[in-house]
């Protein structure tokens, strides 16, 4: 199936001008033309789209996954190297998540001290505080 720009943006999530400018820094190739000149995106297209917007999510800078699509182009032989990019992502993607699961700790934390100060079992400050060690792990 093939789909015009507006469809693929709409369908990757990305807006026309972002689908223009992963194809202005390398980052997709060149769609096909049809007979009016007009880009078209292939369901492959589609999928390559889906997978650059889940490296950006997750934080995967521009410049990488420039490289990334750089080795793409080059085939099979880049197989090794394109998997150890995704793996040292990966590794940074999991130390994120932790660091994210430990400020969740910290706003349980709060949470649950306003709740007691809401409800008059303890004084205000109390939904001041957060314990050193609390603010500070590890996850």
């Amino acid at each position: 199936m093939t789909y015009s720009i507006a469809e693929a943006a709409h369908r990757s999530g990305l807006s026309i001008d972002t689908l223009r400018y992963y194809e202005r820094i390398d980052l997709i190739d060149p769609p096909a033309r049809d007979s009016g000149g007009r880009r078209v995106y292939t369901d492959d297209d589609l999928g390559w789209l889906v997978f650059l917007t889940k490296l950006r999510t997750t934080g995967m800078p521009i410049k990488l996954m420039r490289e990334y699509a750089r080795l793409r182009r080059l085939g099979e032989g880049t197989a090794g190297e394109r998997k150890r990019i995704l793996e040292d992502h990966r590794a940074d993607v999991l130390a994120r998540i932790d660091e994210l699961r430990s400020c969740v700790d910290v706003l349980d934390y709060k949470i649950d001290n306003y709740e007691r100060v809401v409800a008059g079992a303890c004084p205000p400050e109390t939904g001041e505080t957060t314990p050193w060690t609390l603010a500070h792990s590890a996850g």
